[in-house]
């Protein structure tokens, strides 16, 4: 499956149990604004144009690659999203959430060694 766009695919947590413990049904996991669930794939990005093809030449073959703009979100992050925003699609049986990036509210990733310098 290949993601396109700004478009995140993520794999939703299964939210029926509160945080104190209680069984929640599914009426009221909907009513909720917000969902949580780790990424799966992500899209290229946004796609933009190169300066170089903004002259008064429209009919010159460019260098036929795109460029985009990436999206913030990386494989394996948690990603906490608008609900409202998300499109359910099964595939191979599996339950996914097609998020566009703007949607998404916060992602939560685990440092890698290389990138304690940033932190």
């Amino acid at each position: 499956m290949i993601v396109v766009g700004d478009r995140v695919l993520i794999s939703p947590e299964e939210e029926s149990r509160s945080r104190v413990g209680l069984y929640l049904p599914p009426t009221a996991v909907d009513s909720q604004a917000v969902q949580g669930g780790t990424v799966v794939a992500t899209g290229p990005g946004t796609p933009v144009s190169a300066p170089t093809e903004l002259n008064d030449e429209p009919w010159k073959i460019g260098s036929g690659e795109g460029r985009y703009l990436p999206v913030q979100a990386k494989v394996g992050d948690y990603a906490i999203f608008f609900r409202r925003a998300a499109v359910e699609i099964t595939f191979e049986g599996k339950a996914y959430l097609v998020v566009p990036q703007a949607a998404i509210l916060v992602l939560v990733r685990e440092p890698h060694p290389e990138d304690e310098e940033d932190w």
